[in-house]
């Protein structure tokens, strides 16, 4: 099995990491150095172009399957999950799984007047009940890659008048998302993504827009971009957009490259790639007499290997230790050489 990237990529090691950080495309890379030189010498056009981050909306908009309207950008997710926050009711009660990770869930405890519940992954949807104001939750779990039952707590949700939250950082780019499904969405975009830190996005539905004060609105957050530079905004943007951060120019020159690059791939296709190679690791490490967490997704939890980590960066393979599981993340870039160079470690 052959990589998907091509010349796009260039890593120097068995690079098995995508879920802590993806690697960047070299259109990517150029487009980053290209604006970073003209800004060295003297850029008249200032800091960036818009245009860039309309592109890279845009894009975003068309992998998750809505409209761009309903798509804001920004810099981090646990500043999307604040504005969500922000705008429940005091006493609001909001379910989690346990060891849900803490950009979802922090931003919600540091008001201290929700009533917060944790239950097991495999038991969310189970665990909505009436007066459930919202399931916050990531559709692949950080720590081991199990994938959340998706059409259940939707289901479940919706039977109780639940709004629902989809962190989507360690699946959008590899697992088919339609985040017109959820009330709400966060992506950071710098792990299947393959954007330069400082992009994420945002998406919510019409209803969920008029609930969520536009806290952070500044001069990006207008209807008429650049219509309003001093006093205030006199029209906020009438989409999502007002819920835009400034954008970091640097990065979205470049995710506009990377999101291009996915475009044209295809999701469906990086998805049947990164889960082969999965699989053919889970195949492997049970072979070694290892039990990896089970499931189909592009991320492998392996429990008690955590410690042969140093290991493997020693030999060149990079993975993660997360939770004490060795964790392992498959991208288009890799290859079925990459897991047998990986195995070939862990046997030896």
């Amino acid at each position: 099995m052959e990589t998907m990237g091509g010349a796009e990529f260039a890593p120097d090691k068995t690079y098995l990491n995508t879920a802590a950080c993806g690697l960047l495309p070299r259109r990517t890379v150029g487009a980053v150095t290209a604006l970073a030189e003209e800004l060295a010498a003297g850029r008249p056009g200032g800091a960036g172009d818009f245009s860039a981050v309309t592109a890279t909306r845009q894009s975003f908009a068309r992998l998750v399957g809505v409209d761009e309207e309903r798509v804001a950008v920004g810099g981090s997710v646990s500043v999307h999950v604040g504005l969500i926050a922000a705008s429940l009711p005091p006493g609001a009660e909001v379910l989690f799984p346990e060891g849900e990770y803490a950009s979802v869930i922090t931003p919600f405890t540091v008001r201290g007047d929700l009533e917060l519940r944790y239950v097991p992954l495999e038991g969310l949807a189970g665990a909505v009940r009436p007066g459930t104001a919202l399931v916050a939750f990531s559709s692949v779990q950080s720590a081991d890659g199990r994938i959340a039952d998706l059409p259940a707590v939707r289901a479940a949700a919706a039977a109780h008048g639940a709004r629902t939250l989809v962190d989507a950082s360690q699946s959008a780019g590899w697992l088919p998302l339609d985040a017109g499904a959820w009330d709400f969405t966060v992506t950071g975009g710098f792990k299947f993504l393959l954007c330069p830190r400082g992009v994420s996005f945002l998406t919510l539905t019409e209803d969920a827009q008029v609930s969520v004060p536009p806290a952070h609105a500044g001069t990006f957050a207008s209807e008429v971009l650049w219509g309003t530079t001093y006093g205030p905004v006199e029209e906020l943007a009438r989409s999502a957009r007002r819920f835009d951060e400034p954008p970091a120019f640097l990065s979205y020159h470049g995710a506009q490259q990377s999101l291009a690059l996915l475009e044209e791939t295809g999701i469906d296709a990086v998805h049947a790639h990164d889960t082969a190679l999965a699989r053919r690791f889970r195949d492997g490490v049970a072979g070694l007499g290892h039990d990896p967490v089970p499931g189909e997704s592009a991320i492998v939890a392996v429990p008690g290997l955590g410690h042969r980590v140093p290991e493997l960066a020693r030999a060149g393979v990079v993975v993660s230790e997360r939770a004490g599981h060795l964790r392992a993340a498959f991208h288009l870039y890799n290859s079925a050489a990459d897991v047998d160079r990986c195995l070939d470690v862990l046997s030896g």
